[in-house]
């Protein structure tokens, strides 16, 4: 007996009257006919909740994960295909990446098989799919002589010689031997075999660093001469960014020694325009190993961004090991069938996830410092916390009845701020996790939680009673089992649910201070003022606009708007492209030529700390479009961050951003 399975889907967008249709095709490639089965599969596309299914059954569905079945009494003969329609999706499907991307069939002796499954096929599209890194080539002829990203403050250079093979490094000092250890370990990884760092007896050419008193913290100077050169700066981080500039300028004379030139005299001096210069990374929609983060602090690195944002916990997965809560990560950083949570985003039915111990952790954050970066960690709350409330549900307000829903259609998602039993958890958890993050720096989140969160609960309808009246207490009841967030998330300001959230944000904003860190949030947690100006920022994703005005609050800001710097966005509208849709799309030219700084007030201009990608990973099963997201992207942030508005310049972006690393080394074939 041969059982073989296929799974295809296809996507009809509601056109001339007719109601749009996700086709769910499952075909029987082996001898023997099934009965009595189940489908199970996911991707980020939602079937929505209120949704019909023509010709089958919605058993199961939780966000993107649905479980359906036959109708009753139905055999799949060999050769056949059985196919359900759904009518009714969270949100329609823009790209081919938005459809299931696994899929699985439970037979009724409880087997699992695990199923090939095809990029969901859009009606009327039949261009090549879209995967891997856009190639940009190097032109023969250059806007500038050098090849750095992101672009210096001044570049005075002078001459030109054969590329060097490589450079001796001679640091002075314990800062520079530092710079020097970090420099040579980042080159030996990102580029193995090319040798960037080898000894004079190898035609290694010396490079001097040096301290210089009186510089800006990330500042520094190279000064070239005939058979040499010489990096100084004040401080570790500026030495190793000189040596950044100096491997890129090495790289990209021994690469494209017709295009570039590798100077013999002048001088390179440069700083930041933004302190701020960060990547975010989602780790709990997608794992990632221990490896794959380190490999992208190293490319941020070479990018001279300073901020990593580590996504750790979300609706989908807990990701860091947590000593006073075991079942953190023993139960909410794997998902499967029959597992408290079940196969999403397009993980298999099969026990798939992880976290980081608090080894590895350890280990990261030692070799971002190393390279200049400081790791921000996250855990998101009150709202994300499906898998945490899976693992801990002695978390939930054991009086609260009713559902609400997330926008990603979670149900009952967000710890509740009238529940004291959440406050010794949230502390302990603040505790270890800023032992293992010595920056100093918790970001709690804030975003998302859905307008009709613990409505049905009598403690949180009590405390919004006494914070804000009896008729505010009414207006939250009449949000008893209604489920939301139908046009994206739900606008929460002024509502009760903010109220009591922003008390929440308050407590644990506190509880952080008195620890001596400082508070990230998302912009949500401006509402109601609930974090000390003084002790926190926020990141404004919304829109553009909303950078601004929370800049005029006094809110020191982190621009991040979906619309230009999500890079989970496609690169363009057309379904071969892969990626998500809810913000738009933007190619590496709308993302480089975005400017943070527009719109900003004199005053407001005072609180832009800088800029920052975010990486979510709902779309990233495929590491391949992994790469077309996030390459040349990240480096056009990067550049954003760091090059003042007035000497950036696409033209000269797009002739140098072929010479840099990528993630997985998938290109495009286009």
């Amino acid at each position: 007996m041969t059982i073989a399975l296929s799974l295809v889907t296809t996507w009809t967008p509601a056109k001339d009257g007719e109601p749009l249709g996700y086709g769910i095709e499952l075909t029987n490639n082996g001898d023997q006919p099934l009965k009595d089965f189940t489908l199970g599969f996911s991707g980020p596309a939602r079937i929505d909740p209120h949704a019909t299914l023509e010709n089958g059954k919605l058993l199961k569905r939780l966000s993107n994960h649905s479980l359906i079945a036959p109708p009753d009494g139905y055999v799949l003969e060999p050769g056949a295909t059985w196919t359900a329609t759904a009518r009714g999706l969270s949100y329609g499907l823009r790209h081919w990446s938005d459809g299931a991307n696994s899929g699985y069939v439970a037979l009724a002796d409880g087997t699992i098989i695990t199923l090939p499954t095809a990029p969901t096929k859009g009606k009327g599209h039949n261009s090549p799919l879209l995967k891997g890194t856009v190639k940009f080539p190097v032109p023969a002829k250059a806007p500038v002589p050098v090849s750095i990203i992101p672009w210096p403050k001044s570049v005075a250079t002078t001459g030109a010689r054969t590329a060097p093979p490589g450079i001796e490094l001679k640091p002075e000092g314990s800062d520079a031997q530092k710079a020097a250890a970090a420099f040579t370990g980042l080159v030996a990884d990102l580029f193995p075999v090319e040798a960037l760092v080898r000894p004079v007896s190898e035609a290694g050419m010396p490079v001097a660093i040096v301290h210089k008193t009186g510089m800006g913290p990330e500042a520094y100077e190279v000064t070239f001469a005939e058979n040499s050169a010489t990096v100084a700066a004040t401080t570790r981080q500026g030495m190793f960014y000189g040596l950044v500039t100096i491997g890129h300028i090495l790289r990209g004379a021994k690469q494209y020694p017709q295009t570039f030139l590798f100077p013999t005299g002048g001088t390179i001096s440069d700083e930041p325009g933004f302190v701020y210069r960060g990547c975010h990374l989602d780790v709990a929609r997608q794992f990632y190993t221990g490896a794959e983060v380190s490999r992208l602090i190293k490319l941020m690195s070479w990018n001279k961004m300073n901020k990593f944002h580590w996504h750790l916990s979300e609706d989908e997965a807990w990701r860091v090991e947590i000593d006073a809560y075991p079942e953190l990560t023993e139960i909410g950083a794997w998902r499967g069938h029959g597992k408290a949570l079940p196969p999403l985003l397009g993980s298999g039915p099969h026990p798939t996830g992880g976290y980081y111990s608090k080894q590895v952790i350890r280990e990261i954050v030692a070799l971002a410092d190393s390279l200049a970066i400081t790791v921000i960690p996250e855990i998101d709350m009150p709202g994300h916390f499906y898998a945490a409330l899976q693992a801990l549900p002695h978390l939930r307000d054991p009086a609260e009845t009713g559902e609400y829903q997330s926008v990603q259609g979670f149900p009952n998602n967000s710890l509740n701020p009238a529940y004291e039993p959440v406050y010794e958890f949230v502390e302990k958890v603040v505790d270890e996790v800023l032992e293992l993050f010595p920056a100093g720096i918790f970001h709690l989140g804030a975003d998302e939680v859905p307008l009709a969160a613990w409505s049905g609960s009598p403690l949180a309808l009590d405390m919004i009673e006494k914070m804000g009246g009896i008729e505010m207490r009414r207006k939250h009841e009449k949000q008893f089992n209604q489920l939301g967030n139908h046009g994206g998330a739900d606008e929460i300001e002024g509502s009760p649910t903010a109220l009591i959230q922003a008390a929440f944000i308050r407590r644990v904003h506190d509880y952080i201070s008195s620890k001596g860190a400082i508070t990230g949030g998302w912009e949500e947690a401006a509402h109601g003022d609930a974090v000390d100006k003084d002790k926190a920022f926020v990141i404004g994703w919304r829109n553009v606009e909303i950078n601004a005005a929370l800049a005029e609050r006094g809110f020191d800001i982190v621009v991040s708007p979906g619309q230009r710097y999500y890079l989970d966005m496609a690169n363009g509208v057309a379904w071969a492209e892969p990626g998500a849709g809810w913000a738009g799309w933007s190619g590496p030219q709308e993302t480089y030529e975005f400017e943070a700084r527009a719109g900003f007030s004199e005053n407001g201009l005072k609180h832009l700390l800088g800029v920052q990608s975010c990486i979510w990973s709902e779309s990233m099963t495929d590491r391949a479009i992994f790469d077309r997201l996030v390459f040349p992207r990240l480096s056009a942030v990067a550049e954003a961050g760091w090059t003042l508005p007035e000497r950036k310049s696409w033209p000269r972006f797009k002739a140098l951003v072929g010479t840099m690393p990528i993630m997985y080394g998938n290109w495009s074939e286009e």
